[in-house]
């Protein structure tokens, strides 16, 4: 055997026999080490804690005195009922590990002070006094490490229980908000943790990277958004919803985008708008939902697509194929998305006819002179067969579906 491994039970006569005498005292023992527990952790004292934290006690040293007094070995140690249900009961108030785990370091020390002063007492010869200590401060190391282990472990095993219950409950409620479905708006924040009155802000992440990715980008809204922590729900593996509080305002798409560019340059992120109460909760995840998949139509590179700069395109392409014939129709060989002159065409026209267009306006906004300008939307009208003053909303129309969408409505 090893020099540093744990002794297989405990030999000296004298420590088994006090070990026999001190479980006859066992109700006296536990309350002792309770107390000591109490006065150093004064959560220990709490109602629902309380009951559990004595019985563990009184089940530890019940063991570890049955385990010396007979001379069963530490590798049979297994940890009581009432250590475990204990662990997941620390779990269940939001303690940590070490919270729990403390126990177990508090009560061994007083557990060691109490028996190595008994211990000195009973054993007169110093020789078999120092094999006793030795014997019976491994053995009771041990025992407190294999407890240790597991009741750590099954504290963790509670912890990951829990959330998975959460993050069931989590789904299940914003699925009934996403499907109308009457919620009742106290219990929906109490199940999500998050309240649900103010505007929020419901974005929509996803990868084809690592999905670990995905809770990077969240967290960079958040902050530039401020507020509260946002709800993260899961959709699959590589989609992630997240709801945030929206600040007064505008949406600060521009600061949004480079946050997410930053933090995580790899996620697609769509938004919707600020809206309030459950309905604004429900109606701004559609939204982004809505921005996606313009984002996906049209082949985006990652980063931030809002719902509010693409709504025109979206309400004009919910029929994709109606909006394809309606671009051919409308634009006729300068929607082929291989020419290069007509896609400098359709940017011209595009800045023309827009709402707050014209020649000037499109020369000062694409960076060009105004004879350029001219020259390619005399182009665009000979490619279109008909000019820009025919039809002017719809080509308007037209050119704001082929620059939102490219490809996929423009004619191959």
């Amino acid at each position: 055997m090893p020099a540093d491994a744990p002794p297989t039970q405990v030999t000296v006569d004298e420590a088994r026999e006090l070990a026999a005498t001190w479980a006859r005292g066992l109700d006296r023992l536990a309350a002792d080490m309770y107390a000591f527990l109490v006065q150093h952790i004064p959560e220990a004292a709490e109602p629902d804690l309380a009951g559990l934290t004595l019985a563990s006690c009184a089940s530890n040293v019940e063991a570890i005195l049955s385990m010396i007094r007979h001379g069963i070995p530490v590798s049979a140690t297994e940890a009581p009922v009432a250590a475990l249900e204990h662990a997941r009961r620390m779990a269940v108030r939001g303690r940590g590990v070490d919270a729990t785990l403390r126990f177990y370091r508090l009560g061994h020390a007083h557990l060691w002070e109490q028996w190595s002063a008994a211990l000195a007492a009973a054993v007169p010869d110093r020789d078999r006094l120092v094999v006793a200590l030795q014997e019976t401060a491994a053995f009771t190391f041990h025992y407190i490490d294999q407890v240790s282990a597991r009741v750590g472990a099954e504290h963790i095993a509670e912890r990951e229980r829990l959330q998975r219950r959460a993050a069931l409950v989590r789904a299940d409620v914003v699925r009934s908000v996403l499907a109308g479905e009457r919620v009742d708006p106290g219990a929906a924040e109490r199940a999500l943790g998050h309240p649900l009155a103010p505007p929020h802000l419901a974005f929509v992440c996803w990868t084809a990277g690592d999905p670990a990715a995905l809770e990077r980008a969240a967290q960079a809204l958040a902050q530039v958004l401020g507020g509260p922590r946002p709800l993260l729900v899961p959709d699959g593996p590589a989609v992630l919803g997240v709801w945030a509080i929206a600040g007064q305002g505008p949406v600060p798409t521009d600061a949004l985008a480079r946050a997410v560019r930053d933090a995580a340059p790899e996620v697609h992120v769509a938004c919707g708008a600020p809206a309030p109460g459950l309905a604004g909760f429900r109606v701004s995840r559609e939204q982004a939902e809505r921005a996606r998949r313009i984002a996906e139509l049209a082949d985006r590179r990652p980063g931030l697509t809002a719902y509010a700069e693409v709504a025109l395109a979206d309400l004009l392409s919910r029929d994709l194929e109606a909006a394809r014939a309606f671009v051919a129709a409308e634009l006729g060989a300068l929607a082929d998305p291989h020419d290069g002159a007509a896609g400098r065409a359709r940017e011209a026209l595009a800045a023309v006819v827009a709402p707050d267009g014209g020649i000037a306006a499109a020369a000062r906004a694409l960076d060009l002179h105004r004879n350029t300008v001219l020259q390619r939307v005399r182009r665009g009208e000979e490619l279109r067969g008909r000019p820009l003053t025919e039809r002017p909303a719809e080509l308007h129309a037209a050119l704001l579906l082929a620059q939102v969408l490219g490809p996929a409505v423009l004619r191959s």
